[in-house]
């Protein structure tokens, strides 16, 4: 039977609120690193192991009774009530009146989901097992090209969730030296096409066309590009065995050319879908096993935050730290700092999940929001980010909590701690800072001049108390990747369920498309509408 939507007792949920914005106000001014005095358990309250990862958020902003505030919170939102409707695939998304199942998508076989009371399971079990099929027949040979030549190549064609996710996994995960070359093309900017089929032979060359709706414009576009190199160089009884397609609109792939079409359903969400035949590129690239791996990981994820209980289960945690930092501290940004060259992808990647989510300015109701929602995600991987944006993490008067992502050991054999040790002291030195009474004390040890170090000691004084948390990892494998991700779908969505916002439409960027698409009419035309604003038709004028 499915769940229906929790309804929350609306006076609870805003006194709630109220006593962890009190108790933020009063607490404002408390420094992290004391409260390691005050609270001798808090390391061992606030570290935790989940699905194969080790968090440490003993570094964030909340006291206990900030951190017990939270907790009471999210109990007044219902937010296991809220997390057993996603898993009974409810209508969660209930402005567009759908399920959002993919925890259904990394289930292990023989798994019962259900999406508004139909069984998915089997079906989702199926389209697996068909990728990996497809994907051993590539790797092998098996299935060639259109003059017998080996497919050697992948082209992954899309844009958003279609493109985001599936290029984290393959950054984080591809061989040196893969055995199959894998490739992505998202931007419309016909550059990225030249540079991704640069070098490629189109006789060992497959494209992968991936669109829910097999309409977005990009996609598209890309896509013609992409088949017309191929239709140029191969004989045309052939080319359907180089193109692929992804869709939730399988007739429309088939009709675009797509010799060969994986499905998925309307209940898998863009930014979501790299758990589904949206990865296929992945499969063909790393092999089954390792596909099999990440989901596995992911799972794992999916057990521990439905049947953790909140004060040791690492999504809510680290959701309430996120709310306790946007509404209690009004602190609206937040840097993501992997330390691992395979996650480089990492910040984008939750620049969509979370900004696209949880950018929103209404309640689930309709009503405006009373408070701040999600904060601006950035980043950039450690060590690169250090010699660009720290400086204004350290000094700058706007106080930005930081994620650091940690990898024990990046490469087989090779010490990591020149690495992460970085991570650790860029922690420690967030949260400690430097008086200026010490930075002066210690450019006199290091014989500068007194004088000289009083004018200096300013300048080189942090004032620290800048939050973090810590995740960590032994090695980047399928596994721990997989479990990465998850642990931040479901943060977000436990941000939302305590923000009373729908987490999963994106009605911001069905507007820029709609918008895009009257723009790009008027300049096949050559004329600008007499509506438009004087700006864009100036900016019109100059560009058609």
């Amino acid at each position: 039977m499915t769940p229906a939507l929790p309804e929350t007792d609306a006076k609870r949920r805003a006194d709630a609120w109220a006593a962890l914005e009190a108790i933020a106000r009063r607490d404002r001014d408390v420094r992290i690193e004391t409260l390691f005095g005050a609270e001798p358990d808090r390391v061992e309250r606030l570290t935790l192991e989940a699905a194969g990862l080790w968090l440490d958020l003993s570094k964030q902003a909340f006291t206990r009774e900030g951190l017990e505030a939270c907790l009471a919170l999210a109990e007044a939102c219902d937010v296991p009530a809220w997390k057993r409707a996603l898993f009974g695939g409810a209508a969660v998304n209930d402005t567009e009146g759908r399920a959002v199942l993919h925890p259904a998508l990394r289930a292990p076989d023989g798994a019962h989901f259900e999406a508004l009371g139909e069984p998915v399971s089997r079906e989702v079990e199926q389209v697996r097992d068909q990728m990996v099929a497809f994907a051993e027949a590539i790797r092998s040979g098996e299935h060639a090209g259109a003059t017998g030549e080996r497919l050697r190549a992948v082209v992954h064609v899309g844009i958003g969730g279609s493109d985001l996710g599936p290029r984290l996994v393959w950054d984080a995960l591809r061989p040196v030296d893969p055995e199959v070359d894998v490739r992505f093309v998202a931007n419309i900017d016909p550059r990225e096409m030249a540079e991704a089929l640069s070098g490629l032979d189109p006789a060992s060359t497959l494209v992968i066309v991936v669109s829910k709706t097999f309409t977005t414009q990009e996609t598209l576009a890309n896509a013609a590009l992409a088949r017309d190199w191929l239709a140029a160089a191969l004989p045309a009884e052939g080319l359907r065995r180089h193109l692929v397609g992804v869709s939730a609109a399988p007739d429309r792939a088939e009709a675009f050319g797509c010799g060969r079409v994986f499905g998925f359903s309307d209940w898998v969400g863009g930014r979501y879908s790299l758990w589904s035949a949206v990865s296929l590129s992945c499969v063909i690239g790393l092999g089954g096993e390792a596909f099999r791996d990440l989901l596995a990981g992911a799972a794992g994820m999916d057990r521990h935050t439905l049947e953790t209980p909140p004060g040791w289960n690492a999504p809510v945690l680290m959701a309430l730290a996120e709310i306790y930092n946007v509404e209690g501290l009004a602190r609206r940004a937040r840097t993501v700092a992997p330390y691992a060259q395979g996650l480089r992808r990492l910040p984008a990647f939750l620049q969509q999940l979370e900004m696209e989510s949880n950018g929103k300015g209404v309640t689930r109701d309709g009503q405006a929001v009373p408070h701040g929602t999600g904060p601006v995600v950035f980043g950039e991987p450690g060590t690169n980010g250090q010699h660009a944006f720290f400086q204004q993490l350290h000094q700058g008067p706007e106080v930005v909590p930081a994620d650091f992502i940690v990898v024990r050991e990046t490469m087989p054999g090779v010490d990591g701690a020149p690495l992460w040790s970085n991570a650790l002291a860029q922690a420690e030195a967030l949260m400690r800072g430097r008086t200026t009474a010490e930075a002066r004390e210690g450019m006199i040890a290091d014989g500068l001049d007194p004088d000289e170090a009083d004018r200096l000691a300013p300048h080189r004084t942090f004032p620290g108390n800048r939050p973090s948390t810590t995740v960590v990892m032994d090695r980047l494998t399928p596994h721990a990747l997989g479990a990465l991700l998850a642990l931040y779908e479901h943060k977000t969505f436990v941000e939302g369920v305590i923000w009373n916002i729908n987490s999963f439409d994106q009605w911001g960027v069905e507007l820029g498309k709609v918008m895009a698409k009257r723009v790009l009419g008027a300049a096949h035309e050559k004329r600008a509408p007499q509506m438009w604003d004087p700006s864009t038709r100036s900016l019109f004028d100059r560009l058609a």
